[in-house]
């Protein structure tokens, strides 16, 4: 009998954003928590994080922003996921994300929205909690 396939969580990084400190770290978080973390590295577009998504099937779709270009990188890439295929995974965002543009990443379907003074323990319960098997 073959194990069952690991959830599959691609962490992002848009655009011009050279800070992922961060991203490395959450990525640990959700690898020791038993799930394959596929890491775009720095500097990637809406459609490349699209295309990797929909190459690995995954799961969860995750940014990491700590440059402010969040939400108009979030629009475009909406758009791609939908296309893609990809509506019904879990998409979330993290980083140096104001309080005032929460609810709008939260209405463009990143309902997962953890600034950076966020919990590893509330990431990793937050995919655990909406992913399905």
């Amino acid at each position: 009998m073959s194990e069952p396939r690991k959830k599959v969580i691609v962490l992002g990084k848009l655009g011009l954003d050279g800070h992922d400190h961060g991203a490395k770290v959450v990525a640990r978080a959700l690898i020791d928590a038993g799930y394959e973390v596929i890491y775009t590295g720095l500097r990637q577009t809406p459609a490349s994080i699209a295309a990797i998504a929909r190459e690995h099937n995954a799961d969860v779709i995750a940014l990491s922003s700590m440059a402010g270009s969040h939400l108009p990188f979030c629009r475009k890439l909406k758009d791609m996921l939908v296309q893609s295929g990809l509506a019904d995974r879990v998409w979330m965002i993290g980083g140096n994300l104001p309080a005032q543009d929460h609810e709008e990443l939260r209405k463009l379907g990143f309902k997962g929205v953890f600034p950076s003074s966020s919990r590893l323990d509330d990431i990793v319960a937050y995919v655990k909690a909406n992913l399905h098997d």
